[in-house]
């Protein structure tokens, strides 16, 4: 198990992270501990809150933790300390046996263990019903849904995870309903039914404008441009796609997705010229994707032949 080095931090500030994070684990909110961005902060503020966690509570936030190492591709460190948990789930409540589920599931997912994953995120979805915990119970469903990536199946577990949560009072239920919408989208999208995935793009963005997320809206109304032109309406997602331009600019974070969408949309309507330099930024950008070089190599060749002078 690593331990939190304390000497990373100055006196005072390590004092507040402690206070901060004890008080919101008394409550047990382990999501507002929660940096998805960053993991290693958040292990930092599990660890803080440990020190004074106890029971049920404590097991949770350590599968919490194991679950910062699985978000850094550090396999044999979740497992590790997941089977350090293991054993005192005999005599706990609920809430640590359904964490412990999804987050063992999560680490064998993440891995590419597929199938070992699923029969855990299904055990996790039994339980957490069962139990009553609707925002694990969710949780569940929505990471069933993702070992089912790219098929009808997918789809048909986030309508299962939507249907709880759109009606649900319990917050972690209610935060995962934008995600859940999302990647229903894409699943159909990638299924080639893009009339279907519209719909629930728009949803999807509707849902995180409400909640203000700056960087999930404009990827969002990137989706939604996308599934436009798939579906031949070009003048509306060029319109999208350039006030995207214009948003990426402003955030000073420029997007290669936004560029390659431009590019293809000037491209069908016959502006070659004007497309080859946004086919040439798109490489240059996605270029730097490790995933996409890896996954995508062939699209970023064709990026490249389509910007090359």
């Amino acid at each position: 198990m690593r331990t939190l080095r304390a000497r990373a931090f100055g006196p005072a500030v390590l004092a507040a992270l402690l206070g901060a994070a004890a008080s919101i684990a008394s409550a047990m909110d382990i999501d507002a501990l929660w940096e998805y961005a960053d993991p290693a902060a958040s292990e930092m503020r599990f660890r803080a809150a440990l020190e004074r966690a106890q029971g049920d509570d404590r097991l949770e936030l350590l599968t919490q933790i194991a679950r910062t190492f699985s978000l850094r591709r550090d396999f044999a460190g979740a497992h590790a300390l997941l089977d350090e948990v293991e054993p005192q789930l005999a005599a706990a409540g609920a809430r640590p046996q359904v964490r412990y589920l999804l987050e063992r599931g999560r680490s064998f997912n993440s891995a590419g263990e597929r199938d070992k994953a699923r029969a855990l995120f299904l055990r996790a979805w039994e339980r957490g019903r069962a139990e009553k915990l609707e925002g694990l119970a969710v949780d569940a469903a929505h990471m069933v849904a993702i070992s089912y990536g790219g098929s009808l199946d997918a789809v048909e577990w986030n309508r299962r995870g939507l249907a709880i949560a759109r009606t649900s009072r319990d917050a972690k239920a209610r935060a995962l309903i934008p995600a859940m919408l999302n990647n229903a989208a894409w699943d159909l999208h990638d299924l080639g039914r893009h009339a279907e995935a519209l719909p629930l793009f728009q949803e999807a963005l509707a849902e995180w404008t409400v909640r203000k997320r700056p960087e999930q809206i404009r990827f969002a109304k990137y989706a939604v441009g996308r599934c436009l032109r798939l579906l031949n309406r070009g003048d509306e997602a060029l319109s999208i796609q350039r006030a995207l331009e214009l948003e990426y600019a402003a955030a000073a974070k420029p997007s290669g997705y936004v560029f390659e969408e431009i590019a293809e949309l000037l491209e069908a309507g016959g502006k070659t010229d004007e497309a080859r330099p946004y086919f040439r930024r798109a490489a240059e950008l996605l270029g730097r994707d490790e995933w996409l070089v890896k996954k995508e190599a062939a699209r970023l060749a064709w990026l490249r032949a389509k910007g090359a002078d």
